[in-house]
């Protein structure tokens, strides 16, 4: 009997310390690409009519990056690794519409051309169009402005820059 107890007591601390072995080399450092420490993120292009959007988006995925600190944002000519992008598309759509047929939502589409380049390896990680929309009620200030809607959607194209440069870090 005592030597049942014996190995049980040994199973038990060998399932116990298990897990923490494993963790053990596990590291949130990790990366794919863990040479690289910073991005720069110069000012995107705008084939666009519209007034003040590639300084917004600029800005925005420059705080994703800042909030995100898994790489620093740096000057170009100093950078590991560059997002290059280009605003190809707004469009306003009707996006829902009352029993009389009038517009009631109308979504805002922005599509923005991204690059993600490793300047060490002198390589493309990732490029690729993100499209995204955001929404507001014409004529109810309270429900949405069409500057807060393409806000909206720039918020969630710089979550999705943010994402795919960084995943699996």
């Amino acid at each position: 009997m005592r030597y049942f107890f014996e190995m049980y007591r040994k199973i038990l601390v060998v399932l116990a310390v298990m897990p923490l072995i494993g963790c053990g080399y596990y590291s949130f450092s990790g990366s794919t690409l863990p040479h690289l420490k910073t991005v720069a993120v110069p000012i995107f292009e705008n084939e666009t009519a519209e007034f003040g959007i590639k300084e917004e988006i600029t800005d925005v995925i420059i705080a994703r990056f800042t909030d995100d600190n898994t790489l620093k944002i740096a000057d170009t000519r100093s950078a590991d690794s560059i997002i290059s992008g280009k605003i190809v598309q707004v469009e306003d759509r009707a996006g829902a519409y009352t029993r009389d047929e009038r517009v009631e939502e109308i979504q805002v589409y922005v599509a923005v051309q991204v690059k993600f380049e490793d300047l060490k390896k002198r390589k493309t990680v990732w490029e690729g169009t993100i499209r995204e929309v955001g929404t507001y009620v014409p004529g109810d200030a309270e429900k949405g402005t069409r500057e807060a809607a393409i806000s909206e959607a720039i918020g969630k194209i710089a979550d999705e820059v943010l994402n795919r440069t960084v995943t699996g870090w």
